[in-house]
């Protein structure tokens, strides 16, 4: 993975995280609370659709009405192909698929369609890298 790639995607401010709840066990709880330490706007995406961080939530991609540079998926791997594709779709800059997260196919649809692809990585792991 191109630490070039890590870099302009951590650089970009609005961050959807699909999987996102308030359930403080999960991966996705901490994660979304070091993106917002570092300045970004994050956009809680679950079925439950609730307001985390204190960020208003949201049922799916679609229902946001602003534009989303960064689709964050913490969501299993055989799911992880239909966030990529409803990313492209609403035309996001980027997509992020977490520690675990693996779908090459779905990479290959993301770069082809000219996202940004992060895969099997986490953010909070490539902040702490950059700590100066």
């Amino acid at each position: 993975m191109n630490a070039d790639v890590v870099d302009q995607i951590l650089a970009l401010k609005t961050w959807a995280i699909v999987g996102l709840s308030n359930n403080t066990q999960r991966p996705a709880f901490e994660v979304s609370a070091l993106l917002l330490q570092k300045g970004h706007r994050i956009v809680p995406v679950h079925p439950k659709a609730e307001s985390v961080h204190g960020q208003k939530g949201y049922s799916s991609l679609e229902e946001i009405e602003f534009p989303i540079d960064v689709v964050d998926v913490f969501v299993n791997s055989t799911l992880a192909g239909v966030v990529v594709d409803d990313a492209i779709r609403i035309g996001a800059k980027a997509v992020w698929l977490q520690l675990g997260v693996i779908d090459q196919n779905a990479m290959d649809r993301a770069q082809k369609a000219g996202l940004l692809a992060v895969m099997d990585k986490c953010p909070a792991i490539e902040y702490r890298k950059r700590v100066l």
